[in-house]
């Protein structure tokens, strides 16, 4: 028994309002469960009954577990590489550390994010082509470490450029955040400080539409993603245009938050 129908005082009054509702959804449809819901609700703030506002909510997977699609990778191997890609980010900022140049890094963005951006990099992103450019990623900051690590495990970053991690004076390092000035061939687009990389992938997103409105390019095939943190969504910029991403509807344009709860 539940822990709601052990302190229910008529548990068979409580079914028959349950049954009454099945039975309205199976006969009348969905539009008219909804109407006598609201016009139940309605009634109950007039008489009232303090209702609870529901903005707040439980974490419930969208989709259920039956009607998720059969994984299409390895989900051992990838599990492992992913591990590897978690250890050496984590020692890209431990080894700088140590090096007493008051040196530091974040570490928890991308260790609750890999998953994340694995089956990203695995399975969604698409490379520039003789077709188009590809897809646009606006990584989160705070998660350099894991790019930089995932680089290093492709062949594409050195061990001496991760051990030069934010000591790029001498050109030898690399930055602490997406920086495609200084590593052009690398970083698409910078994403720090907080709340620059939302803002700019939305109107990112809106030139696409652009472009292909205007019958300057093809741009069906390209999405923009944005990786972002729980905590850079409290940023102004992170939301300041979001009802102009609504407006425009731009299904070109993925939103991807982190929600770790560290909120730095």
């Amino acid at each position: 028994m539940s822990e709601v129908m052990k302190h229910d005082v008529d548990a068979l009054e409580t079914q028959e309002w349950l049954a009454a509702l099945e039975s309205v959804v199976r006969e009348e449809g969905l539009e008219r469960a909804q109407y006598l819901l609201e016009q139940v609700l309605d009634k109950a703030r007039l008489d009232g009954v303090d209702m609870p506002t529901g903005i707040t909510t439980n974490y419930i997977n969208t989709i259920p577990a039956d009607k998720e699609p059969a994984y299409p990778g390895d989900t051992t191997l990838e599990r492992r590489i992913r591990s590897i890609i978690r250890w050496n980010a984590i020692m890209i900022v431990l080894r700088a550390s140590k090096k007493d140049l008051d040196l530091g890094g974040h570490m928890a963005s991308y260790q609750s994010a890999s998953a994340f951006y694995e089956v990203c990099f695995n399975h969604f992103f698409r490379a520039a082509n003789d077709v188009d450019g590809g897809d646009l990623v606006y990584y989160q900051g705070h998660i350099s470490p894991g790019i930089y690590s995932r680089a290093f495990v492709e062949g594409r970053l050195t061990e001496e450029q991760l051990d030069n991690f934010r000591q790029e004076v001498d050109g030898k390092g690399i930055p602490s955040y997406p920086h495609p000035k200084l590593m052009p061939e690398f970083w698409q687009f910078p994403t720090v400080s907080m709340g620059l990389g939302p803002i700019s992938a939305i109107y990112q997103a809106r030139f696409l539409k652009y472009l292909e409105g205007r019958g300057l390019k093809d741009t069906s095939s390209q999405r923009v993603y944005a990786f972002l943190g729980d905590g850079e969504m409290d940023e102004p910029e992170s939301r300041g245009a979001i009802s102009f991403a609504a407006r425009e509807k731009l299904d070109n344009l993925c939103f991807l938050i982190n929600c770790n709860l560290q909120r730095l």
